[in-house]
């Protein structure tokens, strides 16, 4: 038998460190374990409360138009009706389409503008490059409405009031500062050796531009087109200042004139809000990848 080994009288019996780690890196888990509930718990909480508006123009969007003014309203459609998408189907499609094509218009302005805008920027180092960047943000800073009341008198000079492509013009003004911006990021952050490497097989800066830093930048790319085809949708003071008396107009004004029409009709109104939010949601979950990745470029330095 083996006996155990004597221990000096006032002594204390040696543990090994691991033995005393261990319950402290049990308290640390189980304190990041309720750490992380508590923040799920609040995001959730969060989520809920910015995703109830949405929730409640759906509800209203189905709910039949002789119980919109009951004492207390349903938490859920009890008796759903599409009468409100009907009648949208009926009224509100040729806003949508001008909409739509508003939208894609300065979407496909603003690119041609702010791409090569930024490529200057960013490679070709021009003169006053500085400078520019610091209008670029001063832009950002004015007024919508400023910036309407000044479109309204050069339309008003010009004849083009109340035109489509005024719009998709007046639009671009807002999208293309904020696109040059990205987009300067964004290449500030392809590697010159590439460049090098065109300019030594013969390509023009065009070239380059056209076939290397285009490519490389589609998640900018992505970005600066989304945000463009936001901020186009969902103008409001452009549209009635400079197109109030166009029999084209957009969305935002077909809502509007349909509120000051049809005031009583709450689920017709929902009904249009939730079709003109169908493009925004499905555009933002198709693109929201390369948004991310477009938005955080340039942030860090390799």
């Amino acid at each position: 038998m083996v006996k155990p080994a004597a221990t000096h009288p006032g002594t204390r019996p040696t543990t090994h460190p691991g033995s005393r780690r261990a319950p402290a890196l049990g308290r640390s888990r189980r304190r990041s374990r309720v750490r992380a509930r508590c923040n799920t718990a609040i995001a959730l909480v969060l989520t809920a409360l910015m995703l109830l508006p949405v929730y409640w123009m759906v509800n209203v969007s189905l709910t039949p138009q002789h119980e919109m003014r009951s004492s207390t309203p349903s938490l859920l459609p009890l008796h759903p009706t599409f009468e409100g998408y009907r009648a949208v189907l009926d009224d509100q499609l040729p806003y949508l389409g001008t909409s739509l094509l508003i939208g894609l218009g300065t979407v496909a302005l603003t690119l041609a503008i702010a791409a090569p805008a930024a490529y200057a920027l960013s490679k070709l180092r021009v003169r006053g490059g500085n400078t520019l960047g610091f209008i670029l943000v001063i832009a950002q800073m004015i007024p919508g409405i400023v910036m309407a009341m000044g479109f309204y008198g050069v339309y008003l000079t010009l004849g083009i009031l109340n035109t489509w492509w005024g719009l998709i013009i007046a639009d671009s003004t807002i999208a293309v500062p904020f696109g040059v911006m990205i987009y300067t990021a964004f290449m500030r952050g392809i590697p010159d050796e590439l460049i090098d490497a065109t300019k030594i097989d013969g390509a023009s800066p065009w070239r380059t531009f056209r076939s290397v830093i285009l490519p490389v930048s589609r998640n900018a790319t992505v970005t600066v087109a989304l945000f463009s085809f936001l901020w186009a949708w969902s103008d409001f003071v452009f549209a009635n200042t400079l197109a109030g008396g166009s029999s084209l107009q957009p969305i935002t004004l077909g809502i509007y004139r349909y509120i000051g029409n049809n005031n009583q009709e709450w689920n017709a109104i929902m009904a249009t809000a939730v079709v003109a939010s169908v493009p925004v949601a499905f555009l933002l979950v198709l693109a929201q990848r390369y948004v991310a990745a477009g938005m955080t470029a340039g942030a860090v330095k390799s």
